[in-house]
């Protein structure tokens, strides 16, 4: 991939510059620093340790956690635009990376409290669990907004492709680090490459599964420096009382001017429901194989492993199709494989599959050899496989449909989309599991989720 290019579409025009590869790979390790957030903490370790646990029963995880999951959405949905529109005049993204990056570190150590079976700590825990979403989330906001400067727009796609391929390989070494080498069973005291837990992490107590939420933080702000160091930021254009004054008067601006804007308008609503839907298939995917498997931190997180390895192909496959067939394509193709995948989970269970009787997972039976625990490692493996390209190829033509000089201001109003009503999939899911004390009802609302967004994508055209 050319990294530094210069555009002459115009001879009245000054050639447009492109920083050098280094710039670009800092750019990337964003990604990188950040996906242990989601691999550890949301989908694979921490969230289904608190499911099966923390909390009372999985059921009863699930909800809880869903309801943590929408508050934090509820603020990053009101605040982001906001905030996009205030950077977009400033000129500046860096500050806003480090600040909320720190609020993320710090809400993540935090969550080392969750000890099991401890009522008392379940408030506190949450509440860290929020503040280190709010954090990663607007931290992820002003990064993506940076895009544009770093290469050419015909290389867009296979940029953002690259850069979730590279998040998903720092989510696999992240959770090989913490299977391998931190959480063990309680029953062995081994963990899944038959070692003693690092540093006198003690299994009876479940250290080794709570240590993966620090352990995000501690590897986000590591990782995170080649971007400060390598990455050009914007210049500083307003001091900040200036830009808050001109964010939120250009904000206003482009809400009057949205409905005009059909496609804009058409794929943010489309972004609000199938980000919802993404975001609470990878929330809860984990919590649910622990609850109908009964999977422990090291059977989960081994599907995790899988998961993300057809994630990082996925996703640079994805960003080398959405610069050959555009980033609709790309996003329709990867939202039918989720919608198929999401009918295909509740067609499973423990003794099923299809309706058909199959032999349930015996206790010391093997790593995935049940033939519904199969199933669900296959139907794993092609959400991975559409989650990357979904999520990269959406930021894509973002770009391709945003004025470019309000670039963080439509990134912000990208959050809002994904965000406004991604507590409504979680907290659904949540209710719905708590009035019918099952875990498949509540999965039920993926599936209304992928086909509204399938539907309303149709509606954008790609320009």
């Amino acid at each position: 991939m050319a990294l530094t290019a210069t555009s002459d579409a115009s001879p009245h025009l000054a050639p447009i510059s492109y920083p050098p590869r280094s710039a670009v790979i800092g750019w990337m390790l964003f990604d990188w620093a950040a996906q242990p957030y989601f691999s550890l903490i949301t989908t694979f370790v921490f969230a289904p340790y608190f499911a099966t646990r923390v909390a009372v029963d999985a059921a009863a995880g699930q909800s809880m956690w869903g309801f943590a999951t929408a508050a934090a959405g509820l603020v990053i949905a009101l605040a982001s635009p906001v905030l996009g529109a205030i950077a977009d005049a400033s000129g500046r993204r860096k500050p806003w990376i480090a600040g909320f990056g720190a609020i993320f570190v710090i809400g993540a150590c935090i969550m080392w409290i969750g000890k099991p079976g401890d009522p008392a700590i379940i408030l506190p825990l949450l509440i860290a669990y929020g503040f280190a979403t709010i954090g990663v989330e607007f931290a992820t906001v002003f990064n993506n907004a940076m895009m544009p400067t770093l290469v050419p727009p015909d290389k867009i796609g296979r940029l953002s492709g690259s850069g979730w391929a590279l998040g998903y390989v720092g989510g696999i070494l992240s959770l090989i680090l913490v299977l391998g080498f931190m959480a063990a069973s309680p029953t062995t005291g081994r963990t899944l490459f038959g070692l003693v837990p690092l540093f006198g992490l003690d299994p009876a107590t479940f250290q080794g599964d709570r240590i993966s939420a620090p352990l995000s933080g501690l590897w986000f702000a590591v990782f995170v420096l080649p971007m400060f160091l390598l990455t050009p930021d914007f210049p500083a254009k307003l001091s900040p009382a200036q830009a808050m004054r001109v964010g939120l008067t250009d904000l206003r601006h482009t809400l009057r001017e949205l409905p005009r804007h059909r496609s804009m308008m058409a794929f943010l609503l489309a972004n609000m429901i199938y980000t919802d839907g993404l975001v609470s298939l990878f929330a809860f995917g984990g919590i649910y194989a622990a609850g109908t498997f009964g999977w422990n931190t090291i059977q989960i997180g081994s599907f995790g492993i899988t998961l993300a390895l057809a994630g990082t192909i996925g996703a640079f496959v994805g960003g080398r199709l959405d610069d050959a067939l555009g980033p609709k394509r790309v996003i329709a193709g990867s939202m039918t494989l989720l919608l198929l995948s999401a009918i295909g989970i509740l067609l499973i269970d423990k003794d099923s599959i299809l309706f058909v009787s199959v032999t349930p997972p015996v206790p010391g039976g093997g790593l995935f050899a049940a033939p519904a625990e199969k199933a669900y490692l296959a139907l794993g493996c092609l959400i991975g496989m559409a989650g990357g390209p979904l999520q990269a190829a959406s930021r894509t033509l973002l770009i391709r449909l945003a004025p470019p000089d309000r670039i963080a201001q439509f990134f912000g109003l990208f959050a809002l989309t994904g965000k406004v009503t991604s507590f409504i999939g979680p907290l659904l899911i949540g209710l719905v599991t708590a009035v019918t004390a099952s875990q498949k009802a509540g999965m039920t609302v993926l599936v209304v989720l992928f086909a509204a967004g399938l539907a309303l994508l149709a509606r954008v055209r790609e320009e």
